[in-house]
């Protein structure tokens, strides 16, 4: 059975699972966090050894400031808490996004992850913060054109695989499976250019209820399709 290297993670439905339980938006996102912490566990367990999840889009700033507190909070949360013991069991963390602008103490947490686990083999934890997938690949354009201009690149010598290096994602296998949580059939900004070939999971239930069951079906469903990247099976040729 064909199994993905790189799952990525649209983790939605946290507010949705707070309101069918008349909690505040908050305890979602608390739940939502722990059912990261199963995630990776999950995933490690069952030989991903990349994945990447959907933690704060570069539109959440739009939310209002309580809950985006709350989530700068859980994020502070879960690297202090749980950053030791992704180390201790060989998990390297990666940060994808824009961090230009954000707060000191955040882009220092971000780093320190990075750097921790850097030298880290057993699995690869990516994690999309502040980021969208319009803005990253603006952001690759102008450091292509800045490269173009300072001499240091030439427009002729562009390829797909050349412009993927100035992505965030450089180095990173693009992802053979996303799943997307809470119904939601859309991308939402997420991982545009290296989905091109990506096969799609959509799961009914909201994201902190996502269980190792879950992960399991998604990926035996990844395992039944066929995919061709364009081309056509043998058998298909030989008709």
């Amino acid at each position: 059975m064909a199994k993905p290297t790189h799952v990525a993670i649209i983790m939605d439905g946290n507010g949705r699972w707070a309101a069918a339980r008349g909690l505040p938006r908050r305890a979602g996102h608390r739940a939502g966090v722990e059912a990261l912490r199963r995630t990776v566990r999950n995933a490690g367990e069952l030989g991903v050894s990349w994945l990447t999840v959907y933690a704060f889009s570069s539109e959440n700033w739009s939310r209002p400031r309580s809950e985006v507190n709350d989530l700068m909070g859980l994020l502070r949360l879960f690297i202090r808490r749980d950053l030791a013991e992704l180390h201790q069991n060989g998990v390297r963390v990666r940060i994808i996004g824009d961090r230009e602008n954000l707060e000191p103490d955040i882009k220092a947490l971000l780093a320190e992850a990075e750097n921790l686990t850097a030298c880290n083999t057993a699995m690869n934890l990516v994690i999309a913060f502040n980021y969208g997938a319009r803005d990253e690949i603006v952001r690759a354009a102008t450091a292509l054109l800045r490269d173009i201009q300072a001499g240091t690149a030439g427009p002729e010598a562009l390829t797909i695989e050349r412009f993927g290096g100035y992505l965030d994602t450089a180095g990173i296998p693009d992802p053979d499976l996303i799943i997307r949580t809470s119904g939601e059939q859309r991308l939402s900004n997420f991982l545009l250019w290296q989905a091109a070939y990506t096969e799609f999971v959509f799961v009914d239930g909201h994201w902190p209820d996502f269980s190792r069951e879950d992960l399991v079906a998604a990926i035996a469903t990844f395992s039944e399709r066929d995919r061709r990247f364009g081309g056509v099976t043998a058998r298909e040729a030989a008709l």
